[in-house]
């Protein structure tokens, strides 16, 4: 089923598990994802940046191609599309008025009240269409060097404020994670993530998922995160896999390329599905 993300993400929170947001950046990775999750049972949330939706064409093509290549892969488990990091309510109208059935507001840069104000904008148009909403407080950086900011680690009184205001389906509260590589260990604050969880009843959101050993991701969905956001270790896996391969091949063909990086993808897409505890639960 072409789902929105709320009722998987609350059966993840009651059950202990997380579902995987693994972002797409164009039909292949599309392609592999779904037949992974499709072959081990689980459900899943194809994430996509505003510079992948450029990349790959634009709102409208993006969608019209998951449904697609949903159909002719005779796709059964629940997958949500959802616009990853929005950056204004007119980037969240295009994606749900192209077809997305999730999105993010991310407006964390801005002061709670202003967060609050147009988060509510977006839930109030997302709800006449029955797409969940995911909303960030506090700062989930793309370096280290941002953790020392004061955005880096959310009040739990702003968590909770901004959830019960906007009626949002998911929160993502920054608590020591960034987005892309870690130069040492990720610093997660275990104990805010717990009593935000344990306020809110709300599925909660890690994003930077890349790089945070196992036993740190087992301890964040004990303490309430129900969806983790995978990118950069897929980029990282497959890239790795294609370089060797043109190492080795005087290969010109795009599609047997692109294609080298499969198998280890989709290795890695299992081992992180049996992490989070997903398989067989949809």
């Amino acid at each position: 089923m072409i789902v929105n993300a709320k009722e998987m993400l609350e059966k993840a929170r009651i059950g202990k598990y997380a579902i995987a947001h693994f972002n797409i950046n164009n039909l292949e990775w599309t392609k592999f994802i779904l037949e992974e999750c499709q072959k081990l049972n689980s459900p899943v949330i194809l994430g996509v940046s505003e510079g992948a939706i450029k990349y790959m064409g634009g709102y409208k093509v993006v969608s019209d191609m998951f449904k697609a290549l949903y159909l002719e892969l005779n796709i059964e488990v629940p997958v949500a599309l959802h616009l990853d990091h929005g950056s204004s309510l007119e980037a969240c109208i295009k994606a749900i008025d192209a077809g997305f059935t999730s999105v993010m507001i991310d407006a964390s840069k801005y002061d709670l009240k202003t967060n609050i104000e147009i988060t509510k904008e977006v839930v109030e148009y997302a709800k006449k269409y029955n797409v969940s909403v995911e909303a960030e407080v506090g700062h989930i950086g793309g370096t280290e060097d941002e953790l020392s900011s004061e955005l880096a680690y959310a009040k739990v009184e702003d968590a909770v404020s901004l959830y019960n205001e906007t009626k949002i389906d998911f929160l993502a509260p920054a608590l020591g994670s960034v987005h892309g590589l870690y130069k040492g260990e990720p610093n997660l604050d275990f104990k805010k993530m717990k009593e935000i969880s344990e306020i809110t009843n709300a599925p909660l959101v890690l994003h930077g998922g890349t790089g945070i050993p196992d036993n740190l991701i087992k301890e964040s969905i004990k303490c309430g995160i129900s969806k983790i956001n995978i990118n950069t270790e897929l980029q990282i896996v497959w890239t790795n896999s294609v370089r060797e391969f043109l190492l080795n091949n005087n290969e010109y063909d795009p599609r047997k390329v692109i294609k080298s990086g499969e198998k280890p993808m989709k290795e890695a897409i299992k081992n992180k599905l049996e992490l989070l505890g997903s398989i067989g639960s949809s």
